[in-house]
């Protein structure tokens, strides 16, 4: 029987930070950097800028332009959007089969069935004249969507996330007022067609080659398995009580030079709360729905990277008005060092650089 690998927390976060491609060897691409994230998340905060855009430039760096990711999403069709996250389009067969079962909850498979006429209206509509906005199709629904959220009676727009989440249409792309929706056979190419089995086992690596490590049951996103199941090699972290899966070819890879980063607080690194507090001992949650008077760490801080540790946070907003990135506060978990300071400061003014803007420090 092959040993299971002993790894010290040390070692299990250098895992996690090569997966995540925040060493010192940055990735080349756009296209290269979302294939080994698998997900961006879309988030409409821009406090700083999109979080799709901050993880890409904290990533890429300086030559990462939201336009070239635009063109990538919309003309080239490299990447797709659905169940809130951009996605590499080489991933599409392996969501699929799970986008063609239909809704997920009885209550929208129920409100579909229901309104059966106004989902071939919106059909039509496309169909003659898409891409369109939601704002642009008439609501012709016999029975209206009953919410007690913000999409009450939002009848178009929650049958174009039903239909987009079954693949009958997709977003098309985003602009300054949001999303335009088409047909899915319009914006998806034409795929070899994988079994349900090897979608699932597809998708269970590819969130284990993203993460690098992760507990068999984590924390779920949309379209993601909550269990990587058997994927990757059996691995026991000290200190922390239970099992992991790593990926073997991050278990057996070498060390790579370390750097400071800023992370957006919708990063994969820090995402998964209980992982961040077991590998990296960082604690760390978004302030920005608590009162302001309750906030540790800012309206939207920063997790800060330094080599592979998480060190602090970053509490700082971007003024476009006035042209200032402005710097609240640093807030150190320990005292920095000077090396770590001068580094922090460096991507502060590198951040700043790629907004266009100065930076207003304390």
């Amino acid at each position: 029987m092959t040993p299971v690998p002993t790894l010290s927390r040390r070692e299990a976060a250098r895992i996690a930070v090569r997966a995540q491609l925040l060493t010192a060897h940055r990735p080349g691409d756009i296209v290269e950097t979302v294939q080994s994230l698998t997900v961006l998340p879309i988030d409409p905060t821009a406090a700083i800028a999109p979080s799709a855009d901050l993880i890409l430039w904290s990533r890429i760096g300086w030559p990462y332009e939201p336009a070239d990711f635009r063109r990538l999403f919309h003309h080239d069709r490299v990447i797709f959007e659905w169940g809130g996250f951009f996605r590499p389009m080489s991933d599409l067969p392996l969501f699929l089969p799970q986008m063609r079962r239909g809704p997920r909850s009885a209550a929208a498979r129920d409100w579909l069935a229901a309104n059966d006429r106004f989902r071939r209206d919106i059909l039509g509509r496309l169909r003659d004249d898409g891409p369109l906005r939601p704002v642009d199709i008439d609501d012709t629904a016999a029975v209206p969507w009953r919410s007690t959220g913000w999409t009450n009676d939002r009848n178009v727009l929650q049958m174009l996330e039903i239909l987009t989440e079954c693949a009958e249409v997709a977003v098309d792309h985003r602009d300054a007022k949001g999303r335009w929706f088409d047909l899915a056979e319009r914006v998806y190419p034409a795929v070899a067609p994988v079994t349900d089995d090897e979608a699932a086992r597809g998708r269970a690596e590819r969130r284990l080659s993203a993460l690098g490590i992760a507990r068999r049951k984590g924390v779920a996103q949309p379209g993601e398995p909550v269990d990587v199941g058997d994927v990757g090699v059996e691995a026991v972290v000290e200190g922390v009580e239970g099992r992991w899966r790593v990926d073997p070819v991050l278990l057996d890879a070498g060390g790579e030079s370390p750097r400071t980063a800023l992370l957006s607080p919708h990063d994969r690194l820090v995402f998964d709360r209980v992982r961040l507090r077991e590998l990296f001992g960082f604690d760390y949650v978004l302030e920005m729905y608590k009162p302001a008077a309750s906030r540790r760490w800012g309206y939207f801080a920063l997790p800060i990277l330094s080599g592979h540790r998480l060190v602090g946070k970053l509490d700082a907003a971007l003024d476009r008005r006035a042209g200032m990135l402005r710097i609240n506060a640093v807030h150190e978990d320990e005292p920095f060092t000077a090396p770590v300071s001068e580094a922090v400061d460096a991507e502060i003014d590198d951040l700043a650089r790629w907004l266009g803007v100065e930076v207003s420090r304390p």
